[in-house]
């Protein structure tokens, strides 16, 4: 695994363990940390080995969004026309985002403290999101003057537009039980063996899945939001055919027919 200055990764077999590592800032964000969640979100799609990412805040806190420190002091644009590259620099975070919504891997979030912002967003872009009763989500940038660019469309897609609209015009910040209720994670947990228990529960259950099966079903779903259904459903009868003529195919069926575990499920 690659060292970074402020986010950490790890491996536990099949499953890679990403901590956001800015406790001090409550993991703001910076550009520079930015950048290396993309490397790492980048460096993960490409491992075969890899069967989940958790992604976790030290510290107590998922992530308090951008921080603030760093965005105060903008310099002018820049003069003649020239284009601003502070644009395509904050456009940056988007790519990290598409990088960890793409993932061929299950993703799960454990998300305590403050989620807002940035936070909401890599939550909403988690396959799972697990939730501590500490957690509080929102889009309050502007109550300070900004907007919350980069997450927009996957918030939106996580709880509907309705209640985006809703976060969106007012800055409110809702806890964990309303989380739960819009959508945004499945489990609440009220202390750390909670959370424990149900990241454990995860992992078996993913980790029973064969990993390719994995990979296409989670770009099946993801694509409904944005394809046309008869191109999901030629996609899905394509991928279907593709994956039952492979030998894993095969094995699972016979040991599903014999109650037996495939070479693949763990645990």
């Amino acid at each position: 695994m690659v060292d970074y200055a402020n986010i950490t990764l790890a491996r536990d077999g099949a499953v890679a363990r990403l901590t956001l590592n800015r406790p001090d800032r409550r993991n703001a964000l910076t550009h520079a940390m930015m950048l290396e969640l993309e490397d790492a979100f980048g460096r993960l799609r490409d491992d075969g080995s890899c069967r989940v990412l958790v992604l976790r805040g030290a510290g107590g806190h998922f992530s308090a969004g951008g921080d603030l420190d760093a965005m105060a002091d903008m310099p002018p644009p820049p003069a003649g026309g020239t284009a601003d590259p502070l644009i395509a620099a904050y456009r940056q975070f988007g790519d990290a985002l598409l990088a960890l919504n793409d993932l061929p891997q299950a993703t799960v979030a454990i998300v305590e403290g403050s989620a807002v912002g940035g936070g909401f967003g890599m939550a909403c872009c988690s396959d799972v999101v697990i939730l501590h009763e500490s957690a509080r989500f929102g889009m309050p940038e502007p109550k300070v003057g900004f907007i919350p660019s980069q997450i927009i469309p996957f918030v939106v897609r996580r709880i509907g537009a309705g209640p985006a609209r809703d976060l969106a015009v007012t800055g409110r910040v809702i806890d964990a039980a309303e989380a739960r209720r819009l959508g945004v994670g499945s489990h609440l947990c009220a202390g750390i063996a909670d959370i424990n228990r149900a990241l454990k529960a995860v992992l078996d259950d993913v980790l029973k899945l064969e990993p390719q099966a994995v990979a296409a079903v989670k770009r099946l779903v993801l694509s409904c939001a944005t394809e046309d259904d008869r191109a999901v459903l030629d996609d899905a009868a394509e991928s279907l055919v593709r994956l039952l003529r492979r030998p894993q195919a095969r094995e699972g069926i016979e040991a599903f027919k014999g109650k037996s575990a495939p070479s693949w499920a763990k645990g």
